[in-house]
């Protein structure tokens, strides 16, 4: 086995390296997606005018579900696979900007997922706005090698076009919905419909084309929604969309609560994390009661929760009336990588440093981020940290153990420190600027990265989880774009969960 970050700074991707081979399997011309892009901005407005004049995600979410009854789906939207009590799965998740950071993700990805069953993405499939043209390089030509179905659920991204494209892709072809009648005048509604994103008119003969490179029989899944539950073996996977704003409808909360009380254990996979960056967010319902609680329920046997959204892995191990469910942070399967170093000394539903997990470790995170903003401000004599230096300074900081023993350049200047400081080492969220932004949100949210402009290592990651009646064993591996993890994906993260 190869070594992993823990290891050594080469099992990071550090110092001089192989370039991985992911570079062959891209398009030959990749349009470089920017976040500091106003045009990008200004094309995924549909959460920010969610949040300000009210949310017509679960309305139209329910109408989507309505229609794919109609048609037939299930509706206890149970996906029912045959087979046997031992199988073999994938998750990852925010993987779509189509650039070299989620190709950089294929080739471990590939050589990892030999023999599994099936694929789960959790979480925006498609940057940046979910448009039906993208699934082509986004979707259907990375994973064209990936011989079982892989289902999903939605993230923000995907809904910033009303969820049409992904309804389409992975809901049988689903028709768009009719056009809602003309709210009236100068009311918030219809200042939301005046300024909403609408998706272009589809290019048929192109996403025909892109759905010809995942055409084998034995990749073909049909989901009955944009929430959805999976029962193989003796397990049940359960899938729910958390729309524009990170919350679930009334209609969605009814069926979660049902399905929850099969007496399978059970996993949730949701496209908002229920722990992240050392907090709680339990989910809220429409009507009342949180998604933790259902899955907190010892009746209901959930034993782990995973989500999307932030671009990275994080583990918290958290001890529910004396059983253990792990939740888990796993979006780091191809969008720019969401800072780690940032998150404070951890102490969260009874989660300390000890039991907490991360991938990129903060020092490496702290690293690829200066070395990101010398690039950008052509100041790199004063902001790049070694790696070695990044993981001093986050230890002294934090009054944390090392992720890995930091090598002999590992000198704490007050060059070190400033540059530690300025890129929000550790969070601080107690501490917020004159205009009442945490600090280290306004370097790392306001200013994230675009992947494609940086070089690796990328720190991307993937999971794998294999199922027996017994026992569920949980591997997270890494991509970082060189040859060395490509051949050989480290395994960042692995643990066991008793099912009996």
């Amino acid at each position: 086995m190869s070594d992993s970050s823990r290891d050594t700074a080469q099992g990071a991707g550090w110092g001089s390296a192989e370039p991985g081979t992911y570079k062959q399997l891209m398009p030959d011309h990749v349009e470089k997606l920017s976040w500091l892009n106003p045009r990008t901005l200004w094309a995924a407005r549909n959460g920010v005018l969610a949040s300000w004049f009210g949310d017509p995600t679960g309305r139209t979410r329910g109408r989507w579900v309505a229609r794919r009854e109609a048609a037939g789906a299930p509706a206890d939207k149970v996906i029912r696979r045959d087979g046997a009590d031992q199988f073999s799965f994938m998750v990852i998740g925010d993987t779509g900007e189509g650039d070299g950071c989620q190709y950089a993700v294929v080739p471990g990805f590939l050589k990892v997922s030999q023999d599994t069953d099936f694929a789960v993405i959790a979480s925006d499939v498609i940057y940046p706005v979910g448009s039906a043209e993208d699934y082509g390089d986004k979707f259907f030509r990375p994973y064209q090698d990936y011989p079982a179905p892989i289902y999903a659920i939605p993230g923000n991204h995907d809904w910033y076009e009303d969820l049409g494209a992904f309804m389409r892709v992975f809901c049988d072809d689903t028709p768009p919905l009719d056009p809602e009648p003309r709210p009236r005048p100068l009311g918030r509604a219809w200042w939301r419909a005046l300024l909403w994103h609408r998706p272009r008119p589809t290019d048929e003969q192109r996403l025909t084309a892109a759905r010809a490179l995942r055409s084998a029989p034995g990749q073909q899944a049909a989901q009955p929604g944009p929430y959805w539950a999976i029962d193989a073996g003796p397990l049940r996977i359960v899938g729910i969309d958390t729309g524009l704003l990170g919350t679930i409808d009334a209609e969605q909360g009814a069926w979660l609560r049902e399905v929850s009380r099969d007496p399978k254990p059970k996993i949730l996979i949701t496209g908002s994390p229920l722990y992240v960056d050392g907090e709680h967010h339990p989910c809220a319902i429409e009507g009342g009661g949180t998604v933790d609680e259902i899955v907190r329920d010892p009746d209901h046997h959930y034993v782990a929760a995973i989500g999307g959204d932030i671009h990275n892995y994080q583990r918290y191990p958290v001890d529910v009336d004396g059983r253990t469910i792990q939740y888990v942070v796993a979006g780091g399967g191809g969008a720019f990588m969401h800072a780690t170093h940032t998150i404070p000394r951890v102490s969260v539903g009874g989660v300390t440093e000890r039991d907490f997990r991360c991938y990129p470790l903060r020092g490496d995170s702290l690293a690829f981020y200066s070395h990101l903003y010398g690039r950008r401000l052509r100041l790199p004599r004063l902001l790049n940290l070694t790696e070695a230096e990044a993981t001093t300074i986050v230890a002294e900081r934090l009054g944390i153990e090392p992720g890995r023993k930091p090598g002999s350049d590992a000198q704490v200047t007050r060059r070190t420190r400033l540059v530690a400081s300025l890129l929000g080492t550790g969070g601080r969220p107690d501490r917020t600027s004159r205009f009442r932004l945490p600090v280290h949100k306004v370097y790392t949210q306001l200013f994230s990265p675009g992947s494609a402009t940086y070089s690796p290592p990328f720190f991307k990651c993937f999971l794998r989880l294999d199922v027996s009646p017994e026992a569920l064993r949980l591997r997270c591996f890494a991509a970082t774009g060189n040859r060395a993890q490509e051949v050989d994906p480290p395994v960042e993260d692995e643990f066991v969960i008793p099912l009996k």
